[in-house]
Parts: structure tokens; sequence; C-alpha cells
């Protein structure tokens, strides 16, 4: 399992030690989705967008197979996991922080890299998505002191992710870090304005961006 296309935002070879905001697209779609919200990001952020490694055909992407309504394969979420972090390794500066922001399947991978090596990831943001039900990860336990800073957003109207995923996310997410918990009325399996809008700030108060 391999990432091998990415699209690189115009900042991204910039300084060696300027983080870099992963793009983690959902389930079924493909690198180009969540560009567009590369304009919310704050002044100076590099960017690049990751397409999942696995092909389903017809210009959408999977980070791992899903087999619903059963819970999500941990190997499964694991191989994409270290997919991505081989493309990390071989792409980018060893000392550039990352800042993974994944929607739906890709927020799960976003708190699965912020999991697996928290030493490179100061802040991540997760967009509807939720925690693997499955064992801990290695890291798990230093969080109980570093309680690194996560905005989780999703919307009350959502009916994609079950209700026993939200609940453990939740308790997950308020064991383990520093979390900006946004939830909104209007808002179903998606993404709107005013919740980028809380992204944005929750960046500029958790990442320093380049001067």
């Amino acid at each position: 399992m391999r990432i091998t296309t990415a699209v690189p935002g115009p900042e991204v070879s910039g300084s060696p030690t300027a983080p870099v905001v992963l793009l983690l697209h959902g389930y079924g779609s493909h690198e180009r989705d969540l560009v567009g919200l590369t304009s919310w990001l704050p002044a100076g952020l590099r960017w690049v967008s990751l397409r999942a490694p696995g092909d389903m055909g017809f210009g959408g992407y999977e980070w791992f197979p899903l087999s619903l309504p059963d819970e999500p394969s941990q190997a499964g979420a694991d191989a994409a996991v270290e997919a991505v972090w081989e493309w990390v390794d071989a792409s980018l500066p060893d000392s550039a922080p990352v800042v993974p922001l994944g929607f739906s399947q890709g927020g799960l991978m976003a708190l699965e890299l912020l999991r697996t090596r928290p030493q490179r990831v100061p802040a991540a943001v997760c967009l509807s998505g939720f925690v693997t039900a499955s064992r801990a990860q290695s890291a798990d336990a230093a969080f109980a002191s570093a309680r690194p800073p996560v905005f989780w957003g999703r919307g009350l109207l959502d009916q994609v992710i079950w209700p026993a995923a939200v609940a453990r996310t939740a308790t997950w997410l308020e064991a383990h870090t520093t979390l900006t918990r946004r939830e909104y009325p209007e808002l179903a399996h998606g993404v709107d304005p005013g919740e980028m809008d809380e992204v944005a700030a929750f960046l500029r108060e958790t990442v320093a961006a380049p001067k």
C-alpha cells in the first residue's frame, strides 16, 4: 500500500521547519475534494492533499476498505497510516511538523496519525470523523500528560457516523487530548463555512505559522 498522488499547495517547498497541513479526504472521494478548504488556512501555512491508496474505481479512493455496518478494521487503518507516514518520510523534511486535517474516514486517519507519532503532530483536525474501536495505539498512554490539541467538528444531522462511534470518540478525545469540540445543529455529514471559520481560529491558536 502506497501513496502515489498528492496535490501540493503553492508554499509546500518553503521553510523546512514550517508546519504542513495534510488534507485527508473521505471514503470514496479523491485528493482534490478538500482543496477548497485551504482558503481558510492561516496565512503562511503550507499544505498538501493526499490521495488515499485504495482505488475504488470511478474516480473514488479509500484509505482502507469498509464493510458497514461492521466496525472498521484496525489492521486496515494501521496499513493506511503506515502508507501516509512513508510518504511523509520520503517527501517532507524531518523538521517539518505535520498537521493532519481529515474529513470522515480521513478524520479517522487524522486521529490515527496523531496517535502513532504525536511528537511529529502538534495538532489535528477531525471533521465528521471518529476513532477506531480496537486496540490502543502505542503512544496513547503518553497523551495523559501531553494532551495535544484536537479540533473535532460534526453535524448533529449526520446519519453516516453511527452513535457508538460518536460516543467512544467523545470519550477518547476528552480523556487524551485538549479538545475543541464543536457541533452544528443544521449540518449533516459535511463541512460548512462556519465550521471552517472555527477550524481557522483553532489552527491560529495551536500551530505556529511561518513568519
